[in-house]
């Protein structure tokens, strides 16, 4: 082996570069890469279906050095993991960019002959080039492969005279020397190759990956003001997110569970947690698509149709982070805090828009948002349909400075027909999901028509902290009797979030405020305070404990006894 190492030396400059090439490791940096983006692709949001594989056959090469296939393969990978962490530079053009290589050097001829002359060498980010360092016989044939590549490619692009007979000649017989090691490093090319094949021929589609949700939550309500006893519920949901021309997104949800809210005297609706909005009427982990909605790019706008599902938030800036989560398991605990109830007032089916006007001068970017939701869009009875059902139709004005302060002003104007909830987030109306009863029954079995109007603001002075906070006014007006005189619904709040709190991803929020009530009644406003801490397990797993603490649930005048309700939340994203 040494003998024939340094006849070439004598032989060819190339041969001799490769023989010092200690960082050029395009080849197995590429196997390292190729396997690690092949796991992250698996274990991550793209999750597709679980495939088998044939395992690759072993070299008979190999087998004759006697050498164990797992130790080999094991050697290539920590050499790929190395050239990974060393974060090894692309090609170089000159040699005088390696600082620690100097004109004096035994092999600097050889090696300014193989960047100048054939351009296969790579060095380090901090621009060396690590010649003293020890070589293995791996880390050579990576390096012998690239510039085997470098001269392929030399001659496919008729530049030939630059390679010699002589140089192929040398080349050839390390070739044979190291062929057991190519074969190593081309086998395990050849094995991804197969498994991103296989990966693509089973997956859904080659547009449609599938993100994930569940969460377990453990709850109870541990005030006085409590019907309800421990309890331990689930919501899952599946998103197949395909898309057809690479900017567009088509999301088709599927999603099932058994969580209910804990039951409140005074059938108030305060305290509903995000996890409690399922689709399951039964709670019994019944499967449906409970959202089915095309985003899609309009020069510089983005469009959006909701066929079922759609809710205002889908579309519209909430100026809330951190507490928002697009009522999922990783911000805040209850919908009142997750983002203003001006977003709970419809749903269902229809379209909106986001009109960017562009960034103006000192880094301000105003939008406007439109919108428009009917919850019985799907009926074809009288009083229903798209137009002559519930509805609500918003618009909002969007201005962000830079990256630290958002501001938004929100006006919706809504129908409700007889009987219905005014904050149904789009639920059917079978039940409200932010508020107190009165605030949500003003109409009474009368039909009535609400204009709401918001204020939402958001500063982030720094990554470590962000506040946020709301007011909403909804004016009631209405066709029967309890409304007619005109009714006023308020609400507001606001919020401190610290990011990244004893470790990245991780985030304590703190909000208080006073979920929608009716103005000028008597009584104690219903105060709404509420703490949590999601804990980052891992990328894809974190738990959340947290209180919420109501006082005086219901708006009663008169004494009420306060709900405190406790949640251990644990969210699995896939």
């Amino acid at each position: 082996m040494s003998h024939l190492l340094w006849k070439t030396l004598v032989l060819s400059p190339v041969v001799l570069g490769v023989t010092v090439l200690v960082s050029a490791r395009a080849m197995a940096t590429e196997v390292a890469s190729l396997s690690e983006d092949t796991k992250a692709k698996s274990a991550q949001t793209e999750a597709p279906i679980a495939i088998q594989t044939e395992q690759p056959k072993a070299n008979q090469q190999l087998v004759a050095q006697k050498t164990d296939d797992k130790q080999v393969l094991e050697e290539v990978n920590s050499y790929s993991s190395e050239g990974n962490n060393q974060n090894s530079l692309s090609q170089v053009t000159s040699v005088s960019q390696f600082s620690d290589v100097q004109p004096t050097d035994w092999a600097f001829q050889a090696l300014q002959s193989l960047v100048e002359r054939y351009g296969c060498i790579a060095g380090y980010p901090n621009s060396t080039y690590r010649g003293n360092r020890a070589l293995t016989r791996y880390e050579f044939a990576a390096g012998l492969n690239a510039c085997l590549d470098r001269v392929n490619e030399l001659i496919a692009t008729a530049t030939a005279d630059l390679v010699t007979k002589q140089d192929l000649a040398t080349l050839q017989r390390l070739q044979e020397e190291f062929s057991a090691e190519l074969a190593t490093l081309r086998g395990r090319v050849d094995s991804l190759e197969t498994r991103t094949a296989e990966l693509e021929a089973h997956q859904f589609s080659t547009t449609t990956k599938l993100v994930g949700e569940a969460i377990f939550a453990v709850t109870n309500n541990f005030g006085n003001n409590s019907n309800s006893n421990t309890v331990f519920q689930d919501r899952v949901r599946l998103d197949l997110q395909t898309s057809f021309t690479g900017q567009d997104t088509l999301h088709t949800r599927l999603a099932a569970g058994n969580a209910t809210p804990l039951n409140l005297r005074n059938g108030t609706f305060e305290g509903t947690q995000t996890f409690n909005l399922s689709p399951s009427t039964n709670n019994n982990n019944a499967v449906s698509i409970d959202w089915l909605a095309y985003y899609f790019p309009l020069g510089k706008s983005q469009v959006y149709i909701a066929a079922s599902g759609g809710i205002q938030s889908d579309y519209v800036p909430t100026v809330n982070p951190y507490f928002q989560d697009f009522d999922g398991g990783n911000g805040a605990l209850s919908t009142f805090a997750s983002e203003s109830p001006i977003y709970r007032i419809g749903g269902g089916s229809g379209a909106g828009v986001n009109l960017v006007f562009g960034k103006g001068s000192g880094g301000f970017q105003p939008s406007l948002t439109l919108g428009y939701l009917g919850s019985q869009a799907n009926s074809p009875n009288p009083g229903n349909g798209l137009f002559d059902g519930n509805y609500a139709a918003l618009g909002q004005l969007n201005l962000n400075v830079g990256n630290h302060f958002s501001l938004a002003a929100t006006y919706v104007n809504a129908y409700n027909g007889s009987g219905t909830l005014l904050f149904d987030g789009g639920s059917a109306n079978t039940t409200a999901v932010v508020g107190t009863a009165q605030a949500n029954f003003l109409g009474g079995t009368n039909p009535y028509i609400s204009n709401s109007y918001g204020l939402e603001a958001a500063f982030k002075p720094s990554d470590k902290l962000s506040i946020s906070g709301f007011v909403l006014y909804s004016d009631i007006t209405g066709f029967g009797n309890r409304a007619n005189n005109g009714s006023e619904v308020w609400s507001y709040g606001a919020g401190i979030a610290l990011p990244d709190l004893g470790k990245k991803g991780n985030v304590l929020g703190i909000f208080a405020g006073v979920e929608p009530y009716v103005g000028g009644t008597p009584g104690d406003k219903p105060y709404h305070f509420e703490g949590f801490y999601k804990y980052r397990v891992s990328d894809n797993i974190s738990i959340t404990p947290g209180v919420i603490w109501l006082t005086n649930p219901g708006q009663l005048n008169g004494n009420n006894d306060d709900a405190i309700i406790g949640t251990l939340r644990t969210t699995f994203t896939f």
